[in-house]
């Protein structure tokens, strides 16, 4: 929803969204950089945070069916957390090389701000969550 990143060019400012630049990425031709983007920026997030909310619901209903899916997928959201860092490390290349001063300008929208908080975060959640708990509930 909110811009990740600003460009000012000629005078003209444009502003992309996560979805607007991936839209912009297979008009352009470049449908490979558009998925690993859609992937690294929509899905990761989205299933790190379905995920831990899984493992809360069943941890708080003291649910016994899913406790080995539940260890398998703490696993997996600790381990996905820290890629999701790699779309700030982009944006951060990006202002670092693009920075032209009046001709080329490239600063971090809004968005930017937003998803470094989800994903600190959400890593945060992932490794303060005690994975004994998941066993615990069986006593």
């Amino acid at each position: 929803m909110f811009p990740i990143s600003i460009l000012l060019t000629n005078g003209k400012r444009l502003e992309d969204t996560i979805f607007s630049g991936v839209a912009s990425l297979i008009k352009s031709g470049m449908t490979g950089i558009a998925i690993i983007i859609f992937t690294a920026s929509i899905i990761v997030p989205v299933a790190k945070i379905l995920g831990l909310g899984f493992i809360l619901f069943c941890i708080h209903t003291r649910n016994r069916i899913y406790q080995r899916f539940e260890m398998k997928l703490y696993g997996i959201v600790q381990w996905i957390g820290k890629w999701s860092m790699m779309d700030l490390f982009v944006i951060a290349l990006m202002v670092a090389l693009i920075d032209r001063g009046q001709i080329l300008d490239f600063t971090p929208g809004p968005g930017a701000v937003a998803f470094g908080l989800v994903v600190v975060l959400t890593m945060l959640a992932a490794e303060s969550l005690d994975s004994r708990l998941i066993w615990d509930k069986n006593e």
